[in-house]
């Protein structure tokens, strides 16, 4: 039986991931700090199901921020795999915590392959990266040899730990990959994300809860994907034999207004009545139309995403209207 580590399991791709290794016949072992104790709602049909709770998933108490306890827990489980699904992953959060997501997002990725290093170099790492690495750029369509041009503190963290991956590959021979995730969304991406902001809000205003909807930049156009999907690409990454660094995204991009216009056609109302726009929620720096080419991952493992937009904001409104009522 594989044994992996999650870390950050209890946010939207680590309780997907959990979920498919568990599938997959892994051991599960899942790190969370002490802010996410009583958000654990992700995983609760795991935790709250006795024959896998403590018997094939197990959970540790541990941070990014602390190096001890991220020693202590690989030392003690000693996974084939880890999964780095922690970090502070929000872009407006990073321009007023620069110092935090520089240091959880950017450094404790090099700490943390330097104790994968001294503990067991032949363990499997994945770490996720982020579209707005690219930033603002001129190319239509971006595939793994883009050009970076960050335009966050969030950005540049991630481009950081990018290559800390790269680096620690090429030098020590380590099993190290990353994937350049496009915006990828669900049920589970909590509510100040745009994209569960806008399908939560319809839900609301379909149940007469709310009456607007405030949004900044209508105009953004972004490539838009399921995340369990993703996650799904994810493991696949990490069972080839060679490490590498993948985009995983649709390839295909729709604006803020499409995607509102689209979740409130879903449940047959009239987005002009309840959305505006105000300047307090657009970012101080605006990246490009940002598309990602997946022929990479296509050709590798045969990734073909089946969920698009329309899809996707039918799951995400189901599970709104669910939980609203």
């Amino acid at each position: 039986m594989k044994k992996a580590l999650i870390l950050g399991v209890t946010g939207q791709d680590g309780s997907y991931l959990a979920e498919i290794l568990l599938e997959h016949g892994y051991q599960v072992h899942g790190m969370y700090r002490k802010s996410a104790t009583g958000n654990t709602k992700n995983i609760e049909h795991i935790i709250s199901n006795d024959k896998i709770f403590n018997n094939n998933f197990f959970l540790h108490r541990g941070d990014l921020a602390d190096p001890t306890s991220i020693y202590r827990i690989i030392n003690l489980i000693e996974p084939d795999e880890i999964y780095n699904e922690a970090d502070q992953d929000h872009v407006s959060w990073s321009y007023d915590m620069v110092g935090y997501s520089s240091d959880i997002t950017a450094s404790a990725v090099g700490r943390l392959l330097e104790i994968i290093r001294q503990i067991n170099p032949k363990i499997k790492f994945f770490q996720p990266c982020t579209s707005n690495m690219f930033g603002k750029t001129d190319d239509n369509i971006l595939n793994e040899n883009s050009k970076f041009n960050p335009q966050s503190p969030y950005a540049i963290a991630k481009t950081f730990a990018y290559y800390m991956c790269n680096y620690y590959r090429d030098s020590y021979g380590m099993h190290v990959s990353t994937a350049i995730l496009f915006n990828h969304e669900s049920p589970r991406r909590p509510i100040d994300y745009l994209s569960r902001k806008v399908t939560k809000a319809v839900s609301r205003i379909y149940l007469g809860k709310q009456s607007k909807l405030i949004l900044g930049d209508m105009g953004a156009s972004i490539d838009w994907g399921y995340a369990k999907e993703y996650m799904y690409a994810v493991h696949q990454i990490l069972q080839l034999d060679k490490p590498n660094d993948y985009i995983i995204a649709t390839g295909v991009s729709h604006t803020v207004k499409q995607f509102v216009e689209k979740s409130f056609n879903y449940l047959g109302l009239d987005f002009n009545k309840y959305v505006f726009s105000s300047p307090d929620f657009v970012r101080p720096t605006k990246t490009s139309t940002l598309v990602g080419d997946i022929s990479k991952a296509k050709k590798d493992f045969n990734f073909d995403p089946k969920v698009d937009l329309d899809k996707l904001i039918k799951i995400m409104i189901d599970s709104d209207l669910k939980s609203e009522t």
